[in-house]
């Protein structure tokens, strides 16, 4: 065993003494040396959980962004089409009334 696993099964046993009134003074050391250990291992690891949690969260909020994206460029060109279909029709509707006026002042009805 290290000396700074020792130090921190000493500590480990003092405040499990303290936490339950001396009630567990007598556990055997490999038990606390166990639980040290685990506890140890599971502050180790937050780091890097941490920094994996944090890279999904970005790639979910960039692949929601790209989507959004990709949505709003796709109901942008619908909306594009739509004017440009009613453009057509109404300069097709004015061409049309435009020329029989025209038709009618060159004829005399």
């Amino acid at each position: 065993m290290s000396k700074k696993t020792a130090v921190t099964s000493e500590l480990a046993t003092v405040e499990l003494e303290q936490a339950t009134g001396g009630a567990f003074a007598g556990v055997n050391s490999q038990i606390t040396d166990s639980v040290t250990q685990a506890n140890v291992k599971v502050l180790g690891d937050s780091p890097a959980i941490a920094l994996g949690n944090l890279y999904q969260a970005t790639a979910q909020a960039l692949a929601n962004a790209a989507h959004n994206a990709t949505t709003a460029q796709q109901q942008a060109t619908i909306t594009a089409q739509a004017a440009t279909a009613m453009g057509v029709s109404t300069l097709l509707s004015v061409e049309t009334d435009v020329s029989s006026g025209a038709t009618k002042k060159i004829l005399g009805s």
